[in-house]
């Protein structure tokens, strides 16, 4: 990106680069360039950042964390702000909840792993998951049988245009799967400076997933009415985690890029007339959740690549960035993947990351 590097009046905690490489700030691993990166590391400094960014007539904000649910097909004509916001602290212990604070900036696994190492469980399921904190509401992340808005109790954020500083409820955030206000709306409008959870004392382990049952299984959980703890699942949880999905350090990739689609129940039965192994999950709601990764495997995907953009041999989710694939061939290769599902099945696959 050819520009002249922009004149930024210097704010105490913030650190502003002109003409900034975000390859290594997005888990693609694609190259793309900022006009503009700013790092934040006090959320007193987000006001006065807002208001040069305002008065500089940058309109094209771009709020990025840990990169790890983005997908860059173009470089960033505006400024990219990431909060560096470090902190985690137990709010009080009353009942039977205890209330944590976690600052945005921190790594979520990191956080997932002190919560452990404090006697605090419930977000043990959601361990290796990459990612900042707080990028894990915009998402609403989940993964073997735990979402975290189940977890959530507030979070506070800062809006760009007035530079104020709002909390926001459950309610507010509006989640749903893999989704919530924030990824709606709200990603460009506000920056989240802290997330706090509510973990519950009287635990109990949430073992059901197919994946993780096995796992537990083999680690001789649930013979001899041995049952696992909060370390135990958090542990075989990663074991399956990486024997699944690619490590974002060595192989570029989001994680799941599709989300599992939904279907009706008319339409789950005309689908299994013609597909009777077909891969699904019953809804409290009576739709059916169909597995992407199956229908994708199905439609000869797995291992297929258009150009370094690729579909992960063991994970048919999972698309990854075998070296050099820019974030339009990614975008290319998810394309010609909803349209082949579609055409046999006739699912739409939508996508997880947020594509810019």
């Amino acid at each position: 990106m050819n520009v002249a590097s922009p004149a930024f009046t210097p704010i105490r905690g913030c650190t502003a680069t002109p003409d900034a490489s975000l390859r290594e700030r997005n888990t693609f691993r694609v190259a793309a360039r900022a006009r503009l990166l700013v790092e934040v590391t006090d959320a007193a400094a987000l006001p006065a950042l807002f208001a040069q960014l305002h008065a500089r007539h940058e309109a094209d904000v771009l709020v990025l964390g840990g990169g790890s649910n983005v997908l860059l097909t173009r470089d960033w004509p505006g400024a990219v702000v990431t909060p560096a916001l470090r902190g985690i602290g137990i709010l009080s212990e009353t009942g039977g909840t205890a209330l944590v604070r976690c600052a945005a900036g921190e790594s979520w696994n990191d956080f997932v792993h002190w919560s452990l190492a404090h006697g605090l469980a419930g977000l043990e399921n959601l361990a290796l998951i990459p990612g900042t904190v707080g990028a894990a509401p915009i998402q609403n992340i989940g993964a073997y049988g735990l979402e975290m808005c189940e977890r959530f109790a507030w979070l506070r954020a800062v809006e760009l245009a007035s530079g104020e500083s709002v909390e926001f409820d459950a309610r507010a955030c509006a989640f749903g799967y893999r989704d919530s206000f924030f990824k709606r709306e709200g990603r460009d409008r506000f920056v989240i400076t802290s997330v706090t959870f509510r973990l519950p004392k009287a635990w109990q382990p949430r073992a059901n997933y197919a994946d993780l049952a096995r796992q537990l299984a083999a680690d001789g959980y649930h013979a001899d009415g041995k049952e696992p703890d909060a370390q135990a699942i958090f542990d075989a949880v990663v074991a399956v985690r990486r024997a699944k999905l690619p490590d974002p350090l060595e192989l570029g990739n989001a994680g799941s890029f599709f989300k599992n689609p939904v279907v009706n129940a008319d339409q789950f039965e005309a689908l299994k007339s013609r597909e009777p192994d077909v891969v699904s999950y019953a809804q409290p709601d009576g739709r059916v959740k169909l597995a992407a990764g199956w229908l994708i495997d199905r439609c000869g995907w797995k291992g297929r690549s258009i150009g370094a953009a690729a579909v992960h041999e063991r994970q048919a989710l999972v698309l990854v960035n075998r070296g050099g694939a820019s974030g339009a061939d990614v975008l290319a290769l998810a394309r010609a993947i909803q349209h082949d599902v579609l055409e046999r099945f006739g699912v739409e696959l939508e996508a997880e990351p947020v594509c810019l």
